[in-house]
């Protein structure tokens, strides 16, 4: 709350310094205890902020990416083990096509970049794609191989990029796959359960994730993680995801740490 009081009328030069404290004592205290293990992040309002700064979309997504770029290193600072980043919906496909090209060269560039970044490789981080790739085009398909190949077997921290993703969509697919299992006699219908549901989803081998953030003043999913995200705790944060500050990530960690998880109990 201090911080924010001064943040209108405080100049820079003072203002920086005191948020540079404030992180140290934030991530003290969240080292204090237990830190999440999944946390999902819904990057909303990188259009919006172009929209305000009046430069071009793309910039604003360009801005987007140099910032989950950044949230990995927070992340990374304080234990967080997996990330899962909701980059790119089956729904924003009915975007305007020159939209839509421009972001799928930035994500075919990033993943290329994946076997030669050094924050990738020093602090060895497994990247992989996750949704119905076989909807994204074949440049975008090769460059997430060349990827996912390059960190497969680096174990410190997982990257994980829903691209072509959708939640309804995902559940449907599991639900074939269960079906088709079931009509061949591999599956007895009542042993059908929320288990293997999850082990049909996109998500396989993941465990379901502790936080979903969602920045751009939106309070909704939007059709992401929806099973995954039964237990999760949300936080809805009233910023365009290029100007999450560290300090809002880690007030995040630390409220998630003061909430009491009963899932059901």
């Amino acid at each position: 709350m201090f911080i924010s009081s001064l943040s209108k009328n405080t100049p820079d030069f003072i203002l920086g310094p005191a948020y540079r404290v404030y992180e140290k004592k934030l991530i003290g205290e969240i080292k204090e205890e237990k830190v999440p293990r999944h946390v999902g992040l819904i990057m909303d309002g990188n259009r919006r902020y172009a929209a305000l700064k009046g430069i071009p979309a793309y910039l604003g997504h360009e801005m987007g990416m140099k910032k989950a770029e950044e949230l990995l290193e927070w992340a990374n600072e304080i234990g967080i083990k997996i990330v899962t980043l909701y980059a790119f919906s089956t729904e924003n496909f009915n975007r305007d096509s020159e939209e839509i090209n421009y972001i799928m060269g930035m994500l075919e560039r990033k993943f290329r970049e994946a076997s030669t970044n050094k924050k990738i490789i020093d602090n060895r981080v497994r990247v992989k794609a996750i949704g119905n790739i076989a909807m994204l085009p074949e440049n975008v398909r090769q460059a997430i191989k060349e990827g996912e190949s390059a960190t497969e077997k680096y174990d410190n921290m997982s990257l994980n990029i829903c691209v072509a993703y959708g939640g309804r969509m995902e559940i449907i697919e599991a639900i074939k796959r269960i079906l088709d299992s079931c009509n061949g006699g591999a599956i007895d219908p009542e042993e059908i359960d929320a288990k293997l549901l999850s082990e049909n989803l996109f998500t396989k081998g993941l465990p379901d994730p502790d936080i979903v953030i969602r920045t751009g003043g939106e309070i909704r999913l939007s059709n992401f993680l929806l099973f995954q995200s039964a237990y999760a705790e949300l936080f809805f944060l009233n910023v365009y995801f290029p100007l999450i500050r560290k300090i809002d990530f880690l007030r995040v960690i630390r409220d998630f740490q003061r909430r009491n998880r009963r899932f059901g109990r």
